[in-house]
């Protein structure tokens, strides 16, 4: 009955807007113009930001795009390290979208940020802009004023269980509910592993209230770091990054999640070889609920005549079909994203076509000889089976010590 059902509901195969995609470098934020059919992106312009460009988010109009961005970052001492600079700039900056192309107009100040923001969203309505920090672990909520901008902090009226580590906010389909995902920190120097959670709020006109955390097995060997909801069902997907593992949990009627995953899955290929610096990032559900895509990640480095060099891994997106009728996701395919550690990937409003941002730059070893892989932008199409058709590659220039750090795709009313 499953495969029936599927095959019933097709994947959206056209579209009269204009696709935006854009993606950070450092405190660059730039914009390419997407052509879906052919597979092809074309730089258009670029703007800067005060510091490095952590997140941004459309409004729900897809007149505003809000930009989180901050001096202080991770230390590059792993993925699963909790280190990191503080840094002393942080803020949120309005843009208008062009309708017609899609650059990028600053529009009103920025407004000042207590940390470094990790993750930013909009509710549902647009009523409102919420920001997750790392370090401290936190959540903030802002109105937006009626011109598009940001506004005054929501306060709320009691303390909030924010966890370890928060990496990720979204505000359940229902807008009543705000879920944080603390990914929490893996062992490291002698010091034991900081447990991760999902903490739920109650969420009205802004107000965040306390509502549930949860946290299987005590929160250890648990460490959530991003989530993305059904289009259509119950269902909550979530990336346990160290564990390389993708996890399902229903939506309860209360607004908020099962206290156990519904399933729990691999992520890798070879799920028992993992390599030093092997992670899961990002996790995107398919506009037709058919299907959810997440990225695996690998930076790993051993040192090959006095220089760092890629110990291995899998750098690539994994694509599952979901069964219709519980939610199981099925692994169908591993695409080798052509670069290494994609942090980040998009997909349009039709779920036609994928781009994953490469974020670094990395030696990596042939045989007797080294190359170096450039960041990169990889632009893939999307089948009406969900899996990923490689199309081309786009190299990304950047000066020292940045990387391309966030992607986002854009459809245009």
């Amino acid at each position: 009955m499953a495969a029936v059902c599927q095959a019933q509901t097709p994947v959206p195969r056209s579209t009269s807007s204009k696709v935006v995609l854009f993606a950070s470098v450092g405190p660059d934020l730039i914009w390419y113009d997407v052509d879906v059919e052919h597979a092809t992106l074309v730089k258009q312009g670029s703007t800067t930001l005060p510091a490095n460009v952590q997140e941004a988010w459309p409004h729900p109009s897809k007149e505003y795009l809000y930009v989180v961005w901050s001096n202080g970052g991770p230390s590059y001492a792993g993925p699963f390290s909790g280190a990191a600079s503080s840094g002393n700039k942080h803020g949120v900056s309005t843009f208008q979208i062009d309708k017609a192309s899609g650059a990028l107009r600053p529009h009103g100040q920025p407004a000042s940020l207590p940390s470094r923001p990790i993750h930013i969203t909009t509710d549902v309505l647009g009523a409102h802009v919420l920001v997750a920090y790392n370090d401290p672990s936190g959540v903030t909520v802002h109105r937006i004023l009626t011109d598009g901008t940001v506004g005054s902090e929501v306060k709320p009226p009691t303390p909030l269980d924010v966890g370890i580590y928060a990496h990720q906010v979204r505000v359940d389909p229902s807008n009543e509910s705000v879920i944080l995902v603390t990914r929490g920190n893996g062992p490291a120097g002698g010091k034991p592993e900081d447990p991760g959670s999902v903490k739920v709020f109650s969420y009205k006109d802004g107000v965040l209230t306390n509502r549930a955390a949860i946290a299987p097995g005590g929160g250890f060997n648990f460490q959530p770091r991003h989530l993305d909801f059904h289009p259509s069902r119950p269902w909550v997907f979530v990336t346990l990054e160290r564990q390389n593992k993708l996890q399902v949990y229903k939506r309860e009627p209360a607004g908020t999640l099962s206290s156990k995953p519904l399933f729990t899955k691999e992520t890798l290929t070879v799920p028992d070889n993992i390599r030093p610096g092997q992670a899961v990032g990002t996790v995107h559900v398919h506009p037709s609920g058919r299907f959810v895509y997440l990225a695996n990640r690998a930076s790993g480095t051993a040192a090959f005549e006095g220089k760092p060099v890629f110990v291995g891994g899998e750098n690539a997106i994994a694509v599952y079909r979901i069964i219709q009728d519980t939610g199981e996701p099925i692994l169908i395919q591993n695409m080798d994203t052509r670069g290494i550690h994609p942090r980040t990937f998009a997909v349009d409003s039709t779920g036609r076509i994928l781009v994953v941002a490469n974020q670094m730059s990395l030696s990596v070893r042939e045989g007797s000889h080294v190359k170096t892989v450039p960041p990169s932008l990889a632009v893939f199409l999307v089948g009406a089976d969900g899996k990923l058709d490689f199309k081309r590659n786009y190299n990304v220039e950047m000066a020292a010590g940045r990387s391309l750090f966030w992607t986002g795709i854009v459809s245009l009313p």
